[in-house]
């Protein structure tokens, strides 16, 4: 469901999230969760969103649509069950019925997170997996302050295990206005992205463009996935190294925010790759960013993926060779680093890796299978 905005794609009419794009949507938070029926809300942020002041602004919007706020401002990058746990506290202490998350795909998580145990109780592992909820899920609107993980498109989080580090994604396909994880409604505001540090904006944007090829190329890709992959891709492809070099180039942000939207979409109508599945042990492992690791990885994967003379990336560039070159180009424009060396990660630690990356999730629905030997060969590609 689309709202009126700027050159949005027939592809969304898909989608059962209402999106809301344009510049000053922010201002319009207060007014859409009244509609949505909310009247405490809890908004889930980090410090870095309060301190560019985009929290100030989400608080009036909600006030002056007469809405009781409070926030949870405690979210830091990769949240942990410790992360949910704290902001569960904060939503049961205000018996807020609706939750706002904002910032990036790190505060949408955890807002899901705080979302399935507000409204189911017990522990995040629970939920680990899909459609392991009961109860429906409070009603949420999604606002990204980053064009990367798409994540307010899609029914699942990601949250580590503050003991072990394992990464446990929870999902609930249920439709959002049925008590799905899906957000009800998501803000996109590109002039929130302005505000989003170099670095962040790098990892940021290669992560969406990731999110449309690896979604591109997945066995579980359907005819509505393959929609959102190609026009996540054009989007991005096109915009990347404007937005990368010129922040200010509003239309270029935009693209970015609309394509980076588009890849979630994608990823909830099919999954991912070996890309993400070797990106996650970087991550927790050796505190890689996720964009910066994912990245790192995705040339290498399309190489394999396209041996034997295939190449499942075809809806997108008729040439796998030439689409990992154009990976390396765009990693290069990001001054995102292209070796494993680069990040001091160790030879001797890529078994390992390989190892813990063979049992991802999304491991199995790579284009090509991948065996433990195989994901550690293409470690080695870019060690």
């Amino acid at each position: 469901m689309t709202d009126k905005g700027p050159s949005l794609p027939a592809v969304l009419e898909h989608s059962p999230v209402h999106v809301v794009f344009g510049a000053c949507g922010l201002t319009k938070l207060g007014a859409l969760a009244r509609e949505e029926g909310a009247q405490r809300v809890l908004l889930v942020t980090d410090p870095g969103i309060r301190e560019a002041g985009h929290v100030g602004r989400a608080e009036a919007s909600l006030c002056e649509a007469g809405l009781v706020t409070s926030v949870f401002d405690r979210v830091s990058e990769n949240p942990t069950t410790a992360h949910v746990e704290n902001g569960l506290g904060a939503a049961r202490d205000a018996d807020v019925d609706f939750l706002v998350a904002l910032g990036g795909g790190s505060a949408m998580d955890c807002a899901k997170g705080i979302n399935l145990l507000l409204s189911n109780g017990g522990q995040v592992a629970e939920y680990w997996g899909v459609d392991k909820a009961v109860r429906p899920m409070r009603p949420m609107i999604a606002i990204p302050t980053t064009a990367g993980t798409g994540s307010e498109a899609q029914s699942f989080a990601l949250i580590s295990d503050a003991t072990t580090h394992q990464k446990m994604a929870c999902g609930d396909r249920r439709h959002p206005r049925k008590g799905g994880l899906r957000p009800r409604v998501a803000i996109l505001d590109p002039e929130l992205t302005r505000s989003q540090p170099p670095a962040v904006a790098a990892a940021a944007g290669i992560d969406a463009v990731t999110h449309a090829l690896e979604s591109s190329g997945s066995t579980a890709r359907n005819d509505v996935s393959r929609a959102f992959s190609r026009e996540a891709w054009r989007l991005l492809d096109g915009a990347f190294e404007r937005a990368m070099t010129n922040p200010a180039d509003d239309d270029a942000r935009a693209a970015m925010l609309l394509g980076a939207h588009l890849a979630g979409a994608a990823i909830e109508n099919a999954m991912l790759g070996a890309g993400h599945a070797c990106a996650n042990p970087l991550t927790s492992e050796f505190g890689m960013t996720h964009g910066r690791a994912v990245g790192l990885m995705l040339p290498a994967v399309v190489r394999f993926n396209a041996e034997r003379g295939a190449n499942p990336y075809a809806d997108l560039c008729d040439d796998p060779e030439r689409l990992a070159l154009r990976l390396e180009a765009l990693l290069d424009t990001a001054s995102i680093p292209r070796r494993l060396r680069e990040y001091g990660i160790p030879e001797e630690s890529l078994p390992r890796l390989a190892e813990l990356a063979a049992k991802q999730w999304t491991a199995g629905f790579n284009p090509r299978p991948a065996a433990p030997r195989d994901l550690l060969r293409i470690y080695r590609a870019v060690a």
